[in-house]
Order: C-alpha cells, then structure tokens, then sequence
C-alpha cells in the first residue's frame, strides 16, 4: 500500500497527476536572470546581517558574563571590544584575548560586507529601469524595489490576476473570516515571507513619519494624515504598503510610471 505521507518518487508522480485534475491551480514561470541576480545579492546581504546581528549579541553576552558590560550599539561595539581588549586589569588570559580579538575582526569583516552589499544593491537598482521606477513609490528604496521586483516581476506577472491578490499573498491585507454570506475582516495575517513584508512595513512607517510631520503636498500625503487621525501610525502603515504593493503590481503589468498627485494650490 503506498504511504503517501512519505516523500518518494511515487508520491511525486502521483502529485502531479492529481494536480492536472484540479481546476484553480495557477502554474508559474521561472525568474528572470535579472531577478535571480537582485534576489542573490538580497539574499546574501540578509545573511550577512543575520551573522553579524548573531556574533554581536554573542560577544556581548560572553562578556557579560565576564563582568564586561559593553555598549550595545552597532557603531560603537568595535571600540568597546578594543578597549576591553587593551585593559590589563580586566584578569582575561592571553587564550581568551586572542578568542575575543578574532571575534571582534570577523564582526568587523561582516559589517563591512553589508557597506558593500548596500553599495551592490543600489548600482544594481540604478541600472535597472523598472527598480528605478519602483523607487518613486513612497517608502521604497533600493532594498523595497528589489522586494517588490522579485514577485511582482514579469516572469511571475502571471501569478496574481489583480494587485488585491500579490497584497494578500505578501501579506498586507487583513485575515477574512466569511460564513453565511457574511464577511468579517480580522488583524494583519502571517505570510510566510515576514522579512519582505517587514522590510515593506518599516519603509511605508517612514514614509508615514514623514507625512505626518510636513504640510500635506500631495492627495497621498493627505490620506496618511487622515489615516493616522482616524486609526494610528501603525494602521496607516500597513495600509501604506498595503497600497504600495497595489500601485507597483499595476505599475508593472501596464507599465506605468508612477506620479503623486498634487493637491490643488
């Protein structure tokens, strides 16, 4: 009898076959070699900030427990470490030092990987024109053009049939809950690629930060203010990326340029 929780060749087969006999299921298209190189350079940076995030917390609890208390900020933890380094009446050994120095080196190698990440992203976007269009968008910039480029791509455009559907997939949208022909709309759902979604999040929360601190320009800026009167700083934000995802879908599937519209002098 074939155990169809294990994952074989058999189990495969019979996968696909039952795959053609379902109606809704949308097939998909590889990504571009221009997509594949923006998210390779997206994907190392982000692992270069997670070991460097990793190695910081470490030290900085090694020598916490040492007595050593160090300051916690990312542009002052290198000098904090030399000089607990230099310090000759801190009793550390010589084996322990030379433990702490090559720690502190190797975090300096990651923080200047991520400068050069940075540097490789924002070429990458400039020479790329659909990137520079995204980057018009409030709260987008090098790093939320490529977040945005990747699904929404033209090699995968044929995922979503309308902007609501790539703002529900990334998870920007609220949970429904709908019985009886009732429809109940509930919080901000879970997508299974938080990191794009917060990177998107934190971008339209200081798109909002902005907005809410000068005279409105634009309609945008004005329905920010309106927003955050009526439901808070947060609440505007999602609903910000929320929008954003929206306008850059139609923005590349009918190749659009984006313009604010200003609001009458």
């Amino acid at each position: 009898m074939l155990d169809k929780n294990k994952k074989t060749d058999k189990n495969d087969a019979l996968a696909i076959v039952q795959t053609t006999f379902l109606p809704d299921v949308t097939f998909i298209g590889g990504k571009t070699i221009e997509q594949q190189q923006l998210q390779s350079i997206k994907r190392l940076r982000e692992l270069a900030v997670k070991q460097r995030d990793a190695s910081q917390k470490q030290l900085i609890a090694l020598l916490f427990e040492l007595n050593i208390k160090i300051g916690n900020r990312r542009g002052g933890i290198i000098s904090s470490i030399e000089a607990v380094l230099e310090d000759a009446t801190n009793q550390l050994s010589t084996e322990c030092r030379r433990a702490i120095f090559l720690a502190k080196e190797h975090l300096k190698v990651l923080f200047e990987a991520i400068r050069h990440y940075d540097d490789c992203m924002e070429k990458s976007v400039a020479a790329h024109p659909e990137c520079k269009k995204l980057m018009k968008l409030e709260g987008v910039g090098a790093m939320n053009a490529i977040n945005l480029y990747i699904p929404l791509g033209c090699a995968e455009i044929g995922v979503f049939s309308k902007g609501k559907d790539a703002a529900a997939c990334i998870g920007v949208t609220p949970i429904q809950h709908s019985s009886s022909g009732m429809v109940t709309l509930g919080t901000i759902g879970k997508s299974k690629n938080s990191i794009l979604r917060s990177q998107l999040i934190c971008g339209a929360t200081a798109a909002v930060q902005h907005a809410v601190k000068r005279t409105a320009k634009t309609k945008k800026d004005l329905w920010i203010q309106g927003l955050v009167e009526r439901r808070g700083k947060k609440c505007a934000a999602v609903a910000l990326a929320n929008k954003t995802v929206r306008t850059a879908f139609a923005m590349l599937t009918q190749g659009t340029e984006y313009k604010a519209e200003l609001l009458a002098a």
